[in-house]
């Protein structure tokens, strides 16, 4: 099945204007969700919005949105007001500039998505606008009210399409020089240098993300497995505290290590993974095969 477009409109460059689709590029949805029971009948809860001073339940009609201004002191607002701030969408992705692809700090990029053309009248200006990005290996910026907020974008050239990447504003990204500022200007000596060097000539690989373990994802996969088993779950050992004390020592162990074995560990990290992906897929699987069950039985 094809995938649901988030949103659709058109990509306009000058007088150049192309439909276009686009569609989230990132997703949670294949986690393991657990929800909130009563223990008692087993049933799923619900929350429900109370007044902090009453404790009274507060009825949809009767929630509307507030600024505190002062301490306990609010600005209140209909949903009709509320709206009436929100920009109207012209269904415009409008191109603004175009920049070089490393001109971006990587701390501005917020969520991926993919843009394609929207219909079959639109792949040659699409193809004509990716390529003349791709040729002079440049991005563009653009606009549009995405999600009831205009929003910046950067584009750019994805294998057959393109990668669309809302940015960051400006006031959301905090000072890195806040960040570093107690970090000391340390004096390295020439052979813990070497050592590290070594250490990471003899770790360089390439970037797969088929490697990457969920383990948290992983472990709730078993945990699940091993209730539905009757099983209990025993927290794993922590590993034993090195002896090393020293940092040259710790690097000098590290590169022994590490020249050690080196070959022959990407490709079972990648089954490894995979292995894990479908054990986690199948467990949540059987978990929601066997709810279904129990309910019917207890229904009938």
């Amino acid at each position: 099945m094809a995938p649901r477009a988030n949103w659709k409109g058109f990509l306009k460059l000058g007088e150049l204007t192309c439909p276009v689709a686009l569609y989230t590029a990132v997703s949670t949805s294949e986690r393991i969700a657990f929800h909130t029971i009563n223990r008692e009948t087993g049933h799923r809860v619900q929350r429900q919005f109370v007044d902090e001073d009453s404790g009274k339940p507060v009825s949809s009609e009767d929630q509307v949105k507030g600024y505190e201004v002062a301490q306990g002191q609010y600005v209140m607002f209909t949903p009709e007001e509320v709206a009436a701030a929100v920009p109207e969408s012209d269904k415009l992705l409008t191109v603004e500039a175009f920049v070089p692809c490393d001109e971006i700090d990587d701390v501005y990029l917020d969520r991926p998505y993919y843009l394609s053309p929207s219909g079959a009248a639109a792949e040659e200006a699409f193809a004509l606008l990716r390529e003349g990005m791709r040729k002079k290996k440049v991005a563009a910026l653009a606009r549009a009210v995405l999600f009831r907020r205009v929003r910046t974008l950067l584009i750019r050239p994805d294998d057959k399409g393109l990668l669309a990447t809302t940015l960051n504003f400006d006031y959301e990204v905090r000072s890195a020089t806040e960040a570093f500022a107690d970090i000391p200007e340390i004096k390295i000596d020439r052979e813990m240098r070497d050592l590290a060097k070594h250490i990471i000539e003899t770790k360089r690989g390439t970037f797969d993300p088929r490697t990457f373990d969920d383990r948290y994802e992983a472990a709730v996969a078993e945990l699940v497995r091993a209730k539905q088993e009757g099983r209990v779950i025993e927290r794993p050992k922590a590993q034993a505290a090195t002896n090393v004390i020293n940092l040259k020592d710790a690097l000098r162990q590290s590169a022994a290590l590490s020249a050690g074995g080196k070959t022959g560990k990407g490709k079972s990290r990648t089954a490894a993974s995979a292995s894990h992906k479908t054990s986690a897929k199948k467990t949540t699987s059987k978990a929601a095969a066997r709810a279904s069950g129990a309910r019917r039985r207890k229904e009938a």
